[in-house]
């Protein structure tokens, strides 16, 4: 609206007009326009509002259809105010890099000229020179109402000379506190000053052409933003379709800049060692750009690595950090500045991008960063390439790594399986090694004293082989395989025509190349013990060298041969010598058996005489019994003859001598019993096998044993003794068991225990504790368990560790055969499914714990 501003509208852009204008001003205004003077203040006000109106919503409707483009707004809004407020001339301008730049003019005054107002632009941004300025950065409306004031800037003078105008009016344009141009307004009229009414209707047109400008800004932004994005993908599409190739990323890179910056040249360069190479370059200075790379590394790119930052350079010919070639390059084309940005990888640089332009042309925040983003895209595409050559050469190196493995698993499979035949082995080792190091066909000679012979071909030429295989021959000195065996080393032949043996014309080398086709070779000597016993050769029919992997497999397997032929060796030597042991072994089992059996006649014979002992006391009995028996019978005879007895005397003593005698033979038959059982024993211990599995009292089986065994060490020594202590576990019952082997196993156990507890008395001279062997009993419910305990020197523990071992002993030599524990452990564990386990004491005590199964059927208690 024409007139001011109502209370709670639209009035910011009133209010900094007041804020701007408010001191200073003079509030005397000119008439109004001649069009205006015959009408009434009411009508007038009434016609200028609606003219206001009508400019303001044709203003609006252009910021509304064009969003993107100033130019239609500004164009507009000129005309607006020239037509609203003639006779004037109308001048939109904006502020960009420094200068003032020219909108758009209208004017409604007679032969206004208005190109001759656009020539002036752009001026210097200078707010002693141009009022503009002044207005822009005081953000505040300038009025000069005379340009013939004194105080008018010289600039707008002559502007008013030649533009016919003068007084003159500069309303800025302000968006977010900061002046971004203005409006400006000349009069022809000398002190003509605009209304407060008419200079907020301006400040509607001067916030008209902000929003237009905004509007546009925002558009442009919000368009480059989309063309960056856009222009990120592409690179990262590019990135994901390329990932064994950077060039394809690169070009892409330079196709966006060329889209989005303005540039002279734009190159991407790579470090390579201390040197610069130019990858890829654009624009008009593509030439000069590739004339100066290859370069050393210079101090400016090294700068831009360590600060990890682009690096921008005004003008490179001025530059005093710029390399020499840089710098006369530049002073060559006048000048130019110069961005570069570098390209890191975990903190080292690869590379940078070098962009240049015309001398002090900056670039902006948002280039820079778009540059940074290329940067880095360069950089994954570089670390892409280089990972994807290194998957495909690890790739490559596994799969002829997987190939070599698989040859050599197969030839050492095939020496494991061939039961010294080597033909086997040498096919498939000629087979593996011809076809993993791409050759043709192989051969391997063996030695055969000073002679050689082919042992074995792999896919050689039909004509060849036949006139090789199987003859003996000798080799010549210039021979290839002469060479080998002689050098300890590999020869390597890439053609054979070239090999001395060929050239002195060699019969062997002449059909090596006429029959076999043979070009290039490897032969490679087999060693064993550092001397040669052969070679191995490989043969292509074209000139190919191989590689040295190729032939470090075939020296693997000429290794492997030289394993195949030892291991053919030494299984021969041990077939031999497992012959000789097997007949060593049955020799040694004979002479076991006999120790073994040995072991049990002495064991037998210890029993014998212990039986024999203990059979001595009933015959003694039955021998003395036997004769007071005759005696009683003799003088029952001569009651007989006694005529001085009567009838009853003689009754009296027949029937003394009668129970004399009854007792007599109840002990004969006593001790006879005695005897017999003592023989049935004897008879039962001497068989021989284990006997039969039947129940047995421990309780007897032990004390049996403790008796055989004391007597038997009575009868073998005389003057022996020793104290016997039981402690027997009345419910300890049956168990089912060999009780002959039994018996056996615990006289061996109680005969080292009375070896032990006597032999320690004996080595303190007859002093300390009496010889004691303690047999013990308990009952443990489904086995049982026999504790026979000396009170000997104990046993240490290296030996423990081997008193079960057959033939080990600590007796003295003749004293034992070193089978006594281990037959009894036998019996024990093996044959009857037990423990045995020692619990011992240096210098106090030895006990053999025996735990025995009691068998199917049979439980602790009792016997009944």
């Amino acid at each position: 609206m024409a007139g001011p501003a109502k209370k709670g509208g639209k009035t910011s852009a009133g209010e900094r007009r007041k804020a701007g204008f408010a001191k200073g001003r003079t509030r005397s205004r000119t008439k109004r326009p001649a069009r205006f003077r015959s009408s009434t203040p009411s009508e007038i006000e009434l016609k200028e509002a609606r003219e206001q109106q009508a400019a303001t919503a044709e203003i609006l409707k252009v910021i509304a259809s064009s969003p993107s483009d100033v130019q239609p707004v500004f164009e507009a809004i000129v005309k607006s105010a020239a037509k609203l407020f003639e006779p004037c001339a109308a001048t939109v301008t904006t502020l960009k890099d420094e200068q003032l730049h020219w909108g758009a003019t209208a004017a409604s005054i007679s032969g206004f000229n208005v190109e001759r107002v656009r020539s002036v632009y752009p001026i210097l941004f200078d707010k002693n020179r141009a009022p503009s300025a002044r207005a822009i950065l005081e953000r505040r409306i300038i009025e000069i109402p005379d340009v013939a004031d004194p105080n008018t800037p010289e600039f707008t003078r002559n502007a008013a000379a030649a533009g016919n105008f003068r007084s003159i009016t500069f309303v800025p344009l302000v968006s977010q506190e900061e002046g971004i141009g203005t409006i400006i307004f000349t009069h022809p009229e000398a002190g003509f000053k605009y209304s407060e009414r008419q200079l907020a209707f301006i400040q509607t047109f001067a916030d008209q052409a902000v929003i237009a400008i905004q509007n546009a800004r925002l558009f442009t932004e919000t368009q480059e933003a989309l063309e960056r994005q856009k222009a990120t993908s592409g690179v990262l599409q590019v990135i994901g379709e390329s990932m064994a190739d950077s060039a394809p990323v690169f070009e892409r890179i330079l196709d966006s800049c060329e889209k989005l910056l303005q540039f002279t040249s734009a190159g991407i360069i790579l470090i390579d060692g201390n040197a610069q190479l130019l990858r890829t370059a654009r624009g008009p200075g593509t030439r000069i750009l590739q004339s100066l790379f290859p370069q050393p590394l210079d101090t400016m790119i090294e700068k831009a690595f360590r600060s990890r930052q682009p690096l921008y350079t005004a003008n490179m010919a001025e530059s005093a950090a710029a390399s020499d070639i840089m710098r006369q390059a530049a002073k060559k084309v006048g000048g130019y500045s110069l961005l570069q940005v570098p390209m890191l990888w975990q903190g080292r640089g690869v590379g940078f991008i070098s962009v240049s332009r015309l001398p002090n042309v900056a670039f902006s925040d948002k280039e820079v960063t778009l540059l940074n983003t290329f940067a880095n895209q360069a950089v994954i595409a570089i670390q892409n390439a280089r990972l994807f050559d290194e998957v495909q050469k690890r790739t490559r190196d596994l799969e002829e790594s997987l190939q070599q493995q698989t040859a050599t698993s197969e030839v050492l499979q095939a020496i494991s399986s061939s039961q010294g035949d080597l033909g086997p082995v040498f096919d498939k080792m000629l087979e593996n090694a011809t076809r993993v190091c791409g050759a043709r066909f192989g051969t391997m000679i063996l030695a055969e004293g000073d002679a050689y012979r082919h042992t074995a071909f792999y896919n050689a030429p039909a004509a060849y082989a036949e006139a090789r295989m199987g003859k003996v021959f000798e080799l010549h000195p210039l021979s290839s395989p002469t060479i080998a065996m002689r050098g300890k080393k590999v020869v390597h032949l890439e053609d054979v025509r070239d090999g001395p043996a060929y050239r002195a014309g060699i019969r062997s080398a002449v059909e090596l190349t006429e029959l076999a086709g043979a070009r290039t070779i490897v032969v490679v000597p087999m060693l064993r013990d550092d001397e040669a016993i052969g070679v191995l050769t490989v043969y292509r029919q074209e000139v190919r060298p191989f590689s040295q992997k190729q032939i470090e497999l075939l020296t693997n397997f000429a290794r492997q041969a030289v394993i195949a032929i030892e291991n053919a060796r030494l299984l021969r030597e041990l077939r031999q010598r497992t012959d000789d042991l097997s007949k060593s072994l049955e020799d040694l089992r004979t002479a076991q058996d006999r120790l073994i059996q040995t072991e049990k006649l002495a064991s037998l014979g210890q029993l014998t005489a212990g039986i024999a002992h203990e059979i001595k006391n009933p015959l003694n009995f039955v021998n003395n019994f036997s004769a007071l028996s005759a005696e009683l019978i003799d003088e029952m005879s001569e009651v007989f003859e006694n005529p001085a007895l009567d009838e009853a005397g003689r009754r009296k003593e027949l029937d003394q001598i009668r129970e004399l005698l009854k007792g007599n033979l109840e002990k004969v038959v006593q001790h006879g019993k005695r005897a017999d059982s003592i023989v049935k024993n004897m008879l039962l211990h001497s068989r021989e096998g284990s006997g039969e599995l039947r129940a047995a009292d421990i309780n007897g089986l032990v004390e049996e044993s403790l008796n055989l065994a004391y007597h038997g060490a009575r009868a073998e020594k005389w003057g022996f003794n020793i104290a016997l202590e039981r402690q027997f576990d009345a419910t300890a019952g049956e168990a089912e068991l060999f009780p002959q082997e039994i018996t056996r196993a615990l006289l061996n156990l109680i005969s080292n225990g009375f070896y032990a507890a006597t032999r320690r008395k004996a080595e303190h001279g007859g002093a300390g504790a009496e010889p004691t062997v303690l047999a013990t009993t308990k009952n443990l419910g489904s086995s049982v368990e026999i504790r026979i305990r000396d009170n000997g020197a104990g046993i240490p523990p290296e030996i423990r560790e081997k008193m079960f071992n057959p033939f080990f002993t600590t007796k003295p030599t003749g004293e034992g055969t070193g089978l006594g524990l281990s037959m009894t452990h036998d019996i024990i564990v093996k044959q009857h499914g037990g423990r045995i386990d020692v619990e011992t004491r240096l210098g106090e005590f030895t006990e053999f714990i025996i735990t025995l199964p009691r068998g199917t059927g049979n439980s602790g208690g009792q016997k009944s």
